[in-house]
């Protein structure tokens, strides 16, 4: 296999990829699908993309904006990684959060900020395990009710969900290194798109179940920094914020 080379996209050819490679990793319609405007602009703006290639095949990509924070500091805002199907579980996805890192840093960023579907047990491993992140804030049906789960504007007939998120905090130099044991935990289902699909109320009150437990446990100033995957369920785990 040609080993998988990660650098800027900077072409109209590029964009473009990244186009394609949303339509295949998200299912998501094309009022959903972030334009090459969006990208161009952004990279105007102080944003990069970074694509992750396989000979002349883009295979994955990453988008960072530039932010803004309290006292005008600059943050990295990642806002969305995709890899094509055939390249998932591969480490393409690594590579390129690591190398957007990397980047981040040595524009003198000192914090990186994303978020991920806190029902995606593989996302949760890869960000709290691989990546070390910590959460410690939940946003509620963040970007509307998904088009592709509405039953108005239904996706292969898929019922509609919101869109909770986790927010992913990423410090310079600082992984999630946890000093003692969690004081508790939020599960979720295995499986859940089959959930979704076979029994769409009961995932409704799963999604509203964990919001609540997050939303709970982040009142009482725990956090998230790490997770536990299983085969009936995978487990959140969060501890004091004075351990971590």
């Amino acid at each position: 296999m040609d080993e998988t080379v990660v650098r800027e996209c900077t072409t109209i050819e590029e964009f473009d990829n990244c186009i394609d490679l949303q339509r295949e990793a998200f299912g998501l319609p094309d009022i959903e699908i972030s334009p090459r405007r969006h990208l161009i602009v952004s990279r105007q703006a102080g944003g990069w993309t970074l694509g992750a290639f396989v000979g002349n095949r883009m295979v994955g990509f990453v988008h960072h904006l530039a932010a803004v924070r309290d006292d005008n500091e600059i943050f990295g805002y990642s806002h969305m990684m995709a890899v094509a199907r055939d390249y998932q579980n591969k480490g393409v996805g690594a590579r390129l959060k690591w190398a957007q890192r990397e980047r981040a840093m040595n524009e003198g960023r000192k914090y990186i900020k994303w978020t991920w579907d806190p029902m995606q047990a593989r996302n949760a491993h890869f960000n709290l395990n691989r990546l070390g992140v910590l959460v410690e804030s939940y946003g509620d049906n963040f970007y509307g009710t998904d088009y592709n789960a509405d039953p108005d504007q239904a996706v292969d007939d898929l019922p509609g969900l919101q869109s909770d998120r986790l927010f992913a905090n990423c410090s310079r130099g600082e992984e999630a290194a946890v000093q003692s044991k969690p004081v508790s935990a939020v599960a979720i289902p295995a499986e859940w798109s089959t959930l979704i699909r076979d029994d769409v109320e009961k995932a409704r009150a799963e999604q509203v179940r964990v919001r609540d437990e997050f939303k709970q446990a982040f009142a009482e100033q725990l956090v998230c920094a790490g997770f536990e995957r299983g085969q009936e369920q995978s487990r959140y785990l969060l501890y004091s914020r004075d351990s971590v």
